[in-house]
């Protein structure tokens, strides 16, 4: 049987019906979140048959999917699987099957677990960022680090998928961008051991100011000055790139994707996004997992490589003065809570206003969301994590007629 043979019945039950006392299934299935209990479900339904199966998967990323290997032996049911390699490993082993009991023989013994949790998806963000750039053949990465949460837990990702040698973390203060900043993002950078260092836009915005100003005269400053910011970062990266050939490495999350709060080419500027498909609240639970374990082949150091004041202070994107992302969004456990129900389960806005949220912020919420699409087609490709993704999974029009005006 082959793939997907085996999600349904038809196949098992047809060779079992022929004769086959065992299935050997190559596969190529992705992992996500919630992978173990899809297999499950759909596995177990033939269970009843007591048809033993080998289950090899591929392992490694390729652009947005990533497949975990985590191939193992049963005779029986999922849950009673025996790991053979290990789950984001490659390898060979050797498993019996006897002919005579039709049963492999001495599973349970030194079988390989899968890892759970925070460990897998970042472990998952890994293999994707890193196998992204190995088989593209970069010499490294480059980013932009901003002294927030974001940036950093990108380059912790990408510091444990390619050595800290290859990561290569770099600091555009403008006016706007205060102390702590500065200081967090050099000690993230020094705890992870990446080369750091400061490229100050100012300069450049002063210049664009004087390039503008007559067509500007008679406007007050507004998002525009902003973004002008976030694009001359972007540049500075793509310089850089050019240059010395890293790829640049976008940190934007899922909650700044669906709702449009990034800037096209700006801050969305880049070659692959590690965090593309965790929600903001999943960042900050991600970041404090980080600190306190060193991910299953993880090359940067342990410890607290993530200081803990980029955890606990407000978000920030410090283009304007005294700016919070809470200025122009919802508090983000409960803008992921709508963003979850209108893109992860896409539930009708009824039941999720029937958990409480303000009708006016959820419809807020969702016609930003639809008018995002234009930004998110032309986003990079990033991790897939989830059940639904932008890019693969939730496909919407840019043009369209159908979302409130």
């Amino acid at each position: 049987a082959i793939c997907e043979d085996i999600w349904f019945e038809r196949v098992p039950r047809a060779t079992h019906a022929a004769g086959a006392d065992l299935l050997i299934v190559p596969n190529a299935s992705p992992w996500r979140r919630a992978i173990q209990a899809e297999r499950a479900a759909a596995f177990d339904r033939w269970a009843d048959l007591g048809l033993p199966y080998l289950f090899v998967n591929q392992m490694g990323g390729q652009d947005e999917l990533v497949f975990d290997g985590a191939s193992y032996a049963t005779n029986s049911t999922h849950a009673a699987r025996c790991g053979l390699v290990g789950q984001f490993e490659t390898g060979t082993a050797l498993v019996e099957f006897d002919p005579s009991t039709k049963q492999f023989v001495g599973l349970g013994k030194g079988c390989a677990a899968d890892l759970e949790g925070w460990h897998a998806e970042y472990r998952a963000a890994m293999q994707g960022l890193g196998d992204y750039v190995r088989k593209n053949k970069f010499p490294g990465v480059v980013l932009g680090m901003s002294g927030g949460i974001d940036s950093a837990i990108t380059a912790a990702i990408a510091a444990d998928a390619l050595g800290p040698d290859k990561v290569w973390c770099v600091m555009m203060p403008s006016k706007y961008t205060s102390e702590h900043s500065l200081e967090d993002a050099r000690a993230c950078a020094r705890a992870l051991g990446c080369r750091y260092d400061t490229i100050n836009i100012h300069p450049g915005v002063e210049a664009l100011d004087t390039m503008l100003g007559e067509a500007f005269a008679g406007k007050k400053a507004d998002i525009t000055e902003e973004n002008i910011q976030s694009r001359l970062r972007a540049v500075t990266l793509m310089a850089l790139s050019n240059k010395f050939g890293h790829m640049v490495v976008t940190t934007g999350n899922k909650s700044e994707m669906a709702v449009g709060y990034a800037t096209l080419y700006g801050d969305m500027c880049g070659g692959y996004n590690a965090l593309k498909d965790f929600y903001k609240t999943e960042v900050f639970e991600l970041s404090k997992w980080r600190n306190t374990t060193v991910p299953k082949d993880g090359l940067a150091p342990g410890g607290e490589v993530i200081p803990e004041r980029i955890i606990t202070k407000p978000p920030s994107a410090e283009l304007r003065e005294d700016q919070k992302d809470e200025d122009s969004l919802p508090p983000y456990p409960v803008l992921d809570d709508i963003l979850r129900g209108l893109v992860d389960l896409e539930e009708d806005v009824d039941d999720i206003l029937a958990r409480g949220h303000d009708p006016a912020t959820v419809r807020r919420i969702e016609h930003l969301l639809y008018i995002a699409e234009y930004k998110r087609r032309q986003a990079p490709p990033g991790v897939k994590v989830g059940g639904k993704n932008f890019g693969r999974d939730r496909r919407y029009p840019i043009t369209n007629r159908f979302r409130d005006n």
